[in-house]
């Protein structure tokens, strides 16, 4: 399973980083991003609920 940040759609409401900060941060502007090896966590419950919890759902889980 894959892990996907529109990042052209995130406004930084740092849903995904507070959800699973093991596997999203956000830059200097606010926006959302992967970690380095965060895709590796694809399956964590975690990284499902930060996708749920982001307000213009902006990630995506998909198969690889």
């Amino acid at each position: 399973m894959g892990i996907s940040v529109a990042t052209d759609r995130c406004i930084g409401a740092a849903m995904c980083a507070m959800t699973a900060p093991e596997v999203f941060t956000q830059d200097e502007d606010g926006v959302g991003q992967l970690l380095p090896g965060g895709a590796e966590q694809a399956r964590d419950p975690l990284v499902e609920e930060a996708a749920r919890a982001c307000p213009v759902q902006a990630i995506t889980l998909h198969d690889e």
